[in-house]
């Protein structure tokens, strides 16, 4: 079984360079001007254009965790994503932000726990 999160969008090339340089995933495949399926993880990232816009809460987002919060924050900046919280939330052990991507797709940047990776499976 492979797992792969889709997630539509309205501007294609934008996203998916955002999202190739923010996580470093690699072009796995592209159906010109309606797919660009991302991958080089685990879990394969699909962006999907899509003529509506975005009007509501997404129900889904991404963690993606790091080793040194504030430097990745500054980078993910440089790529174009936003804050959405001022100040940096602490709970359950772990320190993050909550940002935006290009079109406000709303993820989290957690600075990784100490010690061995745990399975959330």
């Amino acid at each position: 079984m492979r797992i792969e999160l889709t997630l539509d969008c309205s501007d294609l090339d934008r996203m998916s360079q955002f999202w190739r340089e923010a996580a470093c995933f690699v072009v796995d495949g592209i159906i010109e001007g309606r797919y660009v399926s991302l991958g080089g993880h685990p879990v394969t990232l699909t962006l999907q254009r899509v003529d509506e816009p975005k009007t509501v809460k997404n129900r889904m987002h991404l963690d993606l965790l790091v080793d040194d919060l504030d430097a990745e924050v500054r980078r993910l900046e440089e790529l174009g994503a936003v804050r959405l919280s001022a100040a940096a939330h602490e709970e359950f052990g772990q320190t993050w932000f909550v940002m935006a991507d290009r079109r406000a797709t709303s993820s989290a940047w957690p600075k990784a726990p100490e010690g061995p990776a745990r399975d959330s499976g």
